[in-house]
């Protein structure tokens, strides 16, 4: 499985409709952001504006905590932007601190780029350029505290290159965040909306950094890059800070909720953020498939098939996830 959130081949291999399925294969928050008015009609029939765009990023430089000093562009999804840098970028190898979301190596592949695979940024080699971490990591949640990001982030400033900070789960770890120093460093920050607010169909992604590195991006990424509904909702979304704080609080219980049911089915809990448990069980692939054709899905790995990964879901999701497991052994 290359991605979460696609059942097509859940549904091809297993059978039922979409409706039967329990999709536990993503790290996208099950409970949304509900927008509560329509979206205006003028959003969705004249070109985005720069006023719209500008109370977005002003709503966004809020929630994300970004300093006055340091620019934001948005893409319309964090994708677009994962696959625009490598092109943007120096030349020159880079690093990849892995296992990780594979679009990244994919993207810098694509780019011409040597890719060079590193299980710590404290193994960086000397001909990396460039340097990619996902923090919180996806699979398995491990964070790296900005003091470690910044040291990296000088080393690669002295070969030219840059440091890509994929935050795509910092919305439920804000403390981790390095947007905080990346005005002065050649560090690329980027944060998704579509994860913690539940709306990964609206498309929308920022990148925040140094201002000739991320002017470099929006250049590049050109006008009307963001819809003018995604526009309307990410502002309105951005601007609900108790809603979000509600939500941090939401998610951890029912994190923890989740880790009980698969301890008690005899997994051992690997890692994961707010929004995901990695779990690791002896017989993962046997309880994958028997959970897919219970269709019951969740993520799992080629390159450590013990592991499996388990999305959030509502307590009478996880009622059937803890009885098919059951039925399962």
């Amino acid at each position: 499985m290359k991605h979460g959130g696609d059942l097509t081949e859940a549904i091809a291999r297993h059978g039922g409709e979409l409706t039967d399925w329990l999709d536990l294969s993503t790290g996208i928050n099950p409970w949304p952001w509900r927008i509560p008015h329509l979206i205006p009609d003028s959003a969705w029939t004249r070109l985005p504006s720069r006023a719209d765009e500008q109370d977005l990023l002003v709503a966004a430089r809020k929630a994300y905590g970004v300093p006055d000093h340091a620019a934001i562009a948005a893409a319309s999804g964090t994708q677009t932007l994962i696959q625009w840098i490598p092109h943007l970028a120096a030349p020159g190898a880079v690093a990849i601190v892995s296992p990780t979301y594979g679009e990244h190596s994919a993207a810098w592949s694509s780019g011409g780029r040597e890719v060079i695979q590193v299980n710590d940024l404290s193994a960086l080699p000397e001909r990396a350029i460039h340097a990619v971490i996902v923090n919180p990591n996806n699979p398995d949640g491990r964070m790296v505290d900005s003091g470690a990001l910044r040291h990296v982030a000088e080393r690669l400033d002295r070969r030219g290159g840059w440091l890509v900070v994929d935050e795509a789960f910092a919305d439920v770890e804000p403390g981790i965040s390095s947007v905080g120093i990346s005005a002065d460093l050649p560090i690329v920050v980027l944060r998704s909306f579509g994860k913690f607010y539940g709306l990964a169909g609206l498309r929308l992604g920022f990148a925040v950094g140094r201002h000739d590195i991320v002017e470099r991006i929006a250049g590049a990424l050109g006008p009307w890059q963001v819809s003018g509904p995604a526009l309307h909702v990410g502002t309105a979304a951005l601007r609900d800070q108790s809603w979000a704080a509600e939500m941090r609080a939401k998610l951890t219980r029912q994190s923890a909720k989740l880790d009980h049911v698969l301890t008690e089915a005899g997994f051992r809990l690997v890692g994961g953020t707010p929004l995901f448990r990695l779990a690791a069980h002896p017989d993962a692939p046997i309880r994958h498939a028997e959970l897919a054709r219970r269709h019951i899905w969740c993520r799992s790995f080629d390159w450590r098939r013990e592991y499996l990964r388990f999305g959030l879901a509502s307590d009478d999701g996880l009622d059937r996830l803890a009885s098919a497991l059951r039925s399962a052994k």
